[in-house]
C-alpha cells in the first residue's frame, strides 16, 4: 500500500502536466516561464488573480510586482503572511504587453485552476479583480459585490478589487483595505459553520 500523496506533490504533478499539455501555446511561446502558484498548499485562503505581469513572468511567482507588494501589506494588516495563503492566477502565462486575458484563454486555463482548487480545498477563495471573479462567479459586477462573501457551488468566494487598481486609483485603495479587513471574520464564520 502506498502512502497518500501530499497536496504539494499533487500540485507539482499538476504543474508538470500543464507544462506538457501546451496550454495556450501562443502565450507560452512569448512567456519566460509558467507562473503556476505560490504559497501554502494547506492554506485556508486562496487568492486568484487574472494573469502574470512582467515581474511575475521573470520570477515565476504570482503577485511579486507593485500589486504584490500591496497585497503583502494588506495580508500583514489582517495578521497573515504570504506563507499562510496560496496565490495563483487563472491564466498562468503572461499575456503580451500585460493585456487582459482573452475569454478563450481563461476558458482554456479554467480546468487547471479548478484542479488547483480541488487539491488545496481552501475554505475561502478570494478573487482579485473582475477577470477572476467573472470566471468563477459569472454574471456579477465587481463594483456591486466587492467585499461581500458569496457561496457558489460548495465554495465561499470573496470578490475583491485587484490590488493594481488601488495603485492607479487612490480612492480604490481604502475600499480594498476595508474589504480586506473583513477576511478574518469571514473565515471565522466559515470555520464555525464547519
Amino acid at each position: 500500500m502506498t502512502a497518500a500523496k501530499t497536496k504539494e506533490q499533487l500540485l507539482e504533478e499538476l504543474k508538470v502536466r500543464i507544462e506538457a499539455a501546451n496550454v495556450t501555446p501562443e502565450l507560452k511561446k512569448q512567456a519566460t516561464q509558467l507562473v503556476f502558484g505560490d504559497g501554502n498548499a494547506e492554506a485556508d485562503i486562496m487568492f486568484i488573480g487574472e494573469a502574470p505581469g512582467k515581474n511575475e513572468d521573470e520570477q515565476g511567482k504570482p503577485f511579486v510586482g507593485a500589486a504584490g507588494k500591496f497585497l503583502n501589506e494588506m495580508l500583514e494588516m489582517v495578521g497573515l503572511k504570504r506563507a499562510d495563503v496560496y496565490i495563483t492566477n487563472i491564466v498562468k502565462y503572461r499575456p503580451p504587453n500585460n493585456r487582459d486575458p482573452e475569454p478563450s484563454e481563461k476558458e482554456e486555463w479554467l480546468p487547471y485552476l479548478r484542479e488547483q482548487l480541488d487539491i488545496i480545498q481552501p475554505k475561502l477563495i478570494i478573487t482579485l479583480g473582475r477577470h477572476s471573479m467573472d470566471v468563477l462567479l459569472p454574471g456579477l459586477k465587481i463594483s456591486q459585490v466587492h467585499g461581500q462573501p458569496k457561496r457558489y457551488k460548495d465554495h465561499v468566494y470573496l470578490p475583491l478589487f485587484h490590488p493594481a487598481a488601488a495603485l492607479y486609483n487612490g480612492g480604490m485603495r481604502q475600499t480594498l483595505i476595508d474589504d480586506f479587513a473583513l477576511i478574518p471574520q469571514i473565515l471565522q464564520k466559515i470555520t464555525n459553520k464547519g
